[in-house]
């Protein structure tokens, strides 16, 4: 597994998200990083990561955000999940961390560990 191989979608002022990161450089790995909030993945792009991760938009929303109540997202179903993902990128849940062996919302940072090679 090299370095691109490897990509995780960060927020740096997220402590699951640095903790992850640090794990992923501490197996030898300079990931690609993907500041999420500032270069968000499309709804496409999301839809994909997070089937691959296999998580609903339900499981990988940040449903303390403000945005997210006042939007209403309580009873909202996937695809308004989804949009509103899209269009206000601090609702997704993070760090999605992305590598050969699979997509996983790395909280804790921990979980990473399983996605890199031992």
């Amino acid at each position: 597994m090299t370095e691109r191989d490897v990509t995780i979608y960060h927020n740096p002022k997220c402590s699951n998200s640095r903790g992850a990161l640090e794990l992923i450089r501490a197996a030898g790995i300079a990931p690609t990083i993907i500041e999420y909030l500032a270069t968000p993945p499309d709804r496409a792009e999301l839809k994909d990561l997070l089937s691959r991760a296999g998580l609903t938009p339900r499981q990988a929303i940040r449903a303390k955000e403000a945005i997210y109540h006042e939007l209403k997202l309580d009873t909202a179903d996937d695809d308004a999940l989804l949009d509103a993902m899209a269009a206000h990128p601090v609702l997704i849940e993070r760090p999605l961390v992305v590598t050969p062996k699979g997509v996983r919302l790395c909280r804790p940072p921990e979980r990473v560990l399983d996605l890199l090679p031992r």
